[in-house]
């Protein structure tokens, strides 16, 4: 497992406590976790996606990864509905713990753009992380 100092966290996306990611790309917000979390989980074998039309509530679960260690729940950083979703995952889980910010999960059009406002910036989130 990683060091705290050696997590890559980008200033580009903002960031929940239960350890997913955000970041706006024009009208919509891509989804996806942290390089915390997938150090933390392992080799992820499986990821469970929402369907696209779907829509969750900020704080809902949207889907789940299974990895050799656990299965973990995803959490919807900010309220809206799945415009796409990363279907390479489906073939290929692995890439979560390649490139966590560009395996992105879920694309949602957000119903409350503020909500992003309310995420941890990187910073904050390395704060959390040390407890």
């Amino acid at each position: 497992m990683k060091e705290l100092e050696e997590l890559h966290l980008p200033d580009d996306v903002r960031y929940t406590d239960e350890h997913e990611w955000a970041r706006v790309t024009g009208d919509t917000v891509r989804i996806g976790v942290s390089d915390y979390a997938q150090d933390q989980l392992g080799d992820i074998v499986f990821v469970e996606l929402p369907a696209i039309g779907d829509s969750f509530a900020k704080g809902d679960e949207f889907g789940t990864l299974e990895s050799v260690k656990a299965v973990s729940e995803l959490y919807m950083p900010m309220s809206g509905e799945v415009v796409a979703v990363n279907t390479a995952l489906t073939d290929s889980p692995e890439l979560i713990n390649q490139q966590p910010y560009d395996a992105w999960i879920i694309e949602i059009k957000p119903a409350d753009r503020s909500e992003y406002d309310q995420l941890f910036s990187a910073a904050a989130y390395l704060d959390l992380l040390k407890g």
